[in-house]
C-alpha cells in the first residue's frame, strides 16, 4: 500500500482500471468472427475457448433465480465488475484484506440495438446495499445503509454487486463478468496497444505511470499504470481517473472495430483466448452461443450512439473522501435506460478532458473532443434530449486526457 491510500481528495485507491468496460464486447466481438473464421482457425480452438468460459462460470443469482434469458433479439443489460485483490493479482496493486469490487460498469444496449450507455458507478459512491447470500457458503449477509458500493464483493461475490446495482438503479441485470488486473494486462496485449493522450507528461510514482506529452500507444502494464493513474490526471480524484478509463474504452472500442483488428484471425482468436482465460463471467453469458448473439446485435453500432456516462454524484457530507448520489441528475438519466430512451451529452460534458488534434498528437484545452476516426460512419440525426450537466463522451470521440499540474 503506498501514500496514496491516505491522500485526500480520494474518491479511489489501488482500484484496477480496466479496459473492463469494453472486454465484453471484445470477447463477444472477437468470438464472433472466430467462429466465422473456421476455414482459417481450427475448430478445436474454439471448443476450447468455450469450455474455458463455462467452467469459470459464476453464479450471480443472490439467492433467487434467475430468468431464462431468450436469444439477443431485444435490449439487455451488462455488469461489468474489476476487483481489487482478486486471486491471482500477483503483484498488480497492493495487498488488502477483501476483495473490493473498484471498477462497476453497467451496459445497456437498446432494443434496436443500434444504441447503447456504459455508466460507470464510482467505487466510493456511499448507499444502500441489500441483502446478500454467498453462492459457495450460503451465508447471509444483512441489508445496510449507507456503505461504499465497492464493499458488495466481499458480501457475497459477483451476485451481491449485481443485486446492489439493481437495488440502486432499478435495472435488472441477468449478465456480469468479473475482470482482474491480470485480465486488464493480457487484453491489452493480445489488441496490440491502444492509442491514448495526455496533455502534459507524466511520471506518477504511485501507479507506475510514465508517458510523455501528447499521443502515445500503450499495452500491457502501461496499459493497466494508465487506467489506475489517480495523481497523474484531472484534479487527482477517482472521478477524473473514470474520465481516463473512457477514452481508453472508446479508444479500444476504435481499435477493435478498425480494419487490421478484424481482417487479423491470430490477433482476434488472441483476444478470446485472453478473454476466456481472465474473465469469469455469469452462467447466463457463459457459453459461446450466447456471447456470439450478443456480438451479432453489437457488430454494427455506430460509435456516435455509444455514450459513456458518470453515474452522477455530489459530495458526502459526512465523508470528504466519497460521494453520494446526485438523484436528480440520477433520476433523469436512469429513467432514460430503463425506459430504452436516447441518452445524449452537452458540449461541456468532457470535464476534464480535452480534444484531440488529429494531426499533431497535442491537445487543444479549449473547446470539447468532436474527432472521430476513419472507420466510423457518420453520426446520426440527433433524437435523445441532451441531459445538462452529465460527464462523459461518446465511443467516437478522441480525447486527451489533462495531466494533472
Amino acid at each position: 500500500m503506498t501514500d496514496e491510500d491516505h491522500l485526500a481528495p480520494r474518491h479511489a485507491v489501488h482500484s484496477g482500471r480496466p479496459a473492463w468496460a469494453t472486454a465484453l464486447k471484445v470477447v463477444a466481438l472477437a468470438t464472433a468472427v472466430v467462429l466465422a473464421s473456421t476455414a482459417s482457425i481450427a475448430a478445436i480452438g474454439v471448443w476450447s475457448l468455450g469450455r474455458t468460459v463455462a467452467n469459470n462460470a459464476v453464479d450471480i443469482s443472490n439467492g433467487g433465480s434467475l430468468p431464462t434469458i431468450a436469444a439477443m433479439n431485444g435490449s439487455f443489460n451488462v455488469l461489468l465488475v474489476g476487483a481489487d485483490n482478486a486471486p491471482g493479482q500477483k503483484s498488480f496493486g497492493g495487498t488488502r484484506d477483501a476483495t473490493l469490487n473498484d471498477v462497476n460498469i453497467l451496459v445497456h444496449i437498446s432494443a434496436d440495438h443500434r444504441r447503447g450507455v456504459v455508466m460507470s458507478l464510482p467505487r466510493d459512491l456511499v448507499i444502500a446495499h441489500p441483502q446478500c447470500e454467498d453462492p459457495v457458503t450460503h451465508e447471509t449477509f444483512s441489508a445496510m445503509s449507507a456503505q461504499p458500493l465497492n464493499t458488495a464483493y466481499a458480501r457475497g461475490g459477483l451476485g451481491c454487486v449485481v443485486g446492489t446495482v439493481e437495488n440502486l438503479t432499478g435495472i435488472k441485470i441477468p449478465y456480469a463478468a468479473l475482470f482482474s488486473f491480470q485480465g486488464t494486462v493480457k487484453m491489452a496485449d493480445a489488441v496490440g496497444g491502444v492509442p491514448i493522450c495526455v496533455t502534459k507528461a507524466i511520471d506518477d510514482p504511485d501507479s507506475g505511470l510514465k508517458l510523455p506529452a501528447g499521443r502515445s500507444v500503450i499495452s500491457g502494464r502501461t496499459a493497466l499504470a494508465y487506467l489506475r493513474s489517480r495523481h497523474g490526471v484531472g484534479d487527482g480524484s477517482d472521478l477524473s481517473r473514470i474520465g481516463s478509463q473512457q477514452a481508453y474504452m472508446s479508444s479500444l472500442l476504435r481499435t477493435m472495430m478498425s480494419r487490421d483488428t478484424f481482417t487479423n484471425p491470430g490477433k482476434l482468436y488472441g483476444l478470446a483466448q485472453a478473454a476466456a482465460q481472465n474473465v469469469r463471467l455469469s452462467r447466463s453469458l457463459a457459453s459461446v452461443d450466447t456471447i456470439v448473439t450478443m456480438a451479432l446485435a453489437l457488430k454494427n453500432m455506430n460509435l456516435h450512439d455509444l455514450v459513456f456516462v458518470q453515474y452522477p454524484t455530489g459530495a458526502d457530507p459526512e465523508n470528504t473522501n466519497k460521494v453520494v448520489p446526485n438523484t436528480e441528475l440520477a433520476d433523469l438519466l436512469l429513467r432514460r435506460i430503463r425506459a430504452d430512451l436516447p441518452v445524449a451529452l452537452d458540449k461541456s460534458a468532457l470535464g476534464l478532458s480535452t480534444e484531440l488534434a488529429p494531426t499533431k498528437g497535442t491537445a487543444t484545452a479549449t473547446k470539447a473532443a468532436t474527432t472521430t476516426t476513419a472507420p466510423s460512419p457518420a453520426p446520426t440525426k440527433p433524437s435523445a434530449a441532451v441531459i445538462q450537466g452529465l460527464r462523459g463522451q461518446t465511443a467516437a470521440q478522441q480525447t486527451c486526457s489533462i495531466a494533472k499540474s
